[in-house]
């Protein structure tokens, strides 16, 4: 008997996220032969997303379109999701492993009685049964989970980890889905204030552009800003940093921030403390630029700049600026 796999589709900036099609190749290696994979579109005015996750190679989109919805509220959310669910029946349910995605993948677990794993950052197959890995202690080592029993499975999916799922041929059918509001919200999102990284989102830019105590300014993050408009890449910042006053929490990387795995991670003035590194050191290509030929974090960069990030990152901005011309 083919089973359903649902993946949860995130939006931004009425955009769908890339991590959307990250879960669907999740849900892709998870499935079985014959099994179907489902999206679920929740918001206001995102149907005209639907095309586009139509063809990303799923069997069905269901869109519940409200201008209830407009702005995520975890109750509202999850009441339109959870009907769609019990109807559904599925076997498993990708999120994004993002701040929406942890919030509602454990009242989705919660409703249906089923088993969570998270933050997930690759799946293969042993036999008959799907391995789970995700990092653990701060990514210093990986875990391994599988399912046991027949129940449903959570999962939520680290952005940047799995390649997202490509076109297939022809669209899924996409249907529409009434929204009944819950009886009684016990709250209400008036507004919502957003603080981004920059032009790019930081969870889930290619590469990133970091400073630490060592900018020590506000004005010291302009030379990162620049270059990091140069890259396309999004600007993040250490602990020390926001602590400092130098830029907005918003920005923050390591094991109280964000966790990022880009394919490039430039730290410019950062020390490379253990509570830093754990938020990326996952990065596929790390390079340290430091006055400190001592610091820690060469130890874990795979290319490192000993000098003044003031004489560095200029210089590096108009080569890249010329080799990208």
């Amino acid at each position: 008997m083919s089973k359903v796999h649902v993946i949860v589709a995130e939006t931004r900036g009425g955009k769908l996220r890339q991590v959307t099609f990250e879960a669907v190749q999740a849900a892709r290696r998870t499935g079985g032969e014959g099994d179907r994979l489902a999206a679920v579109l929740i918001g206001a005015g995102v149907g005209s997303l639907a095309e586009e996750l139509a063809g990303a190679g799923v069997d069905a989109v269901h869109v519940i379109d409200s201008p209830a919805l407009e702005l995520y509220n975890p109750e509202a959310y999850g009441a339109a999701l959870n009907a769609l669910l019990d109807r559904l029946q599925p076997d498993t349910v990708f999120f994004g492993h993002t701040a929406i995605g942890r919030d509602l993948a454990p009242a989705a677990a919660t409703h249906l009685q089923a088993g969570q794993i998270s933050d997930v950052t690759a799946i293969e197959r042993s036999g008959a049964d799907v391995l789970f890995t995700r990092p653990v202690y701060a990514g210093k080592a990986f875990e391994q989970k599988k399912r046991t029993g027949g129940g449903p499975l959570v999962v939520t999916v680290r952005p940047n980890n799995i390649v997202p799922a490509d076109g297939a041929a022809g669209a899924a059918p996409v249907t529409a889905e009434a929204y009944d509001a819950p009886p009684s919200l016990r709250t209400v999102i008036k507004d919502v204030v957003r603080k981004m990284s920059g032009r790019v989102d930081l969870a889930e830019a290619k590469i990133v552009v970091s400073g630490g105590r060592g900018v020590k300014s506000a004005d010291g993050f302009k030379p990162l800003e620049e270059l990091a408009g140069v890259l396309n890449a999004a600007v993040g910042a250490s602990r020390g940093a926001c602590d400092a006053g130098y830029c907005d929490y918003a920005l923050q990387i390591g094991q109280t921030g964000k966790v990022v795995t880009p394919e490039i991670y430039i730290a410019c003035g950062i020390s490379g403390a253990i509570q830093h590194l754990a938020g990326m050191s996952q990065s596929r290509i790390i390079i340290a630029i430091n006055k400190d030929a001592e610091a820690p974090i060469f130890k874990v960069a795979d290319y490192g700049i000993v000098g003044d990030l003031f004489d560095v990152v200029p210089l590096l901005t108009a080569e890249f600026r010329k080799a990208l011309a």
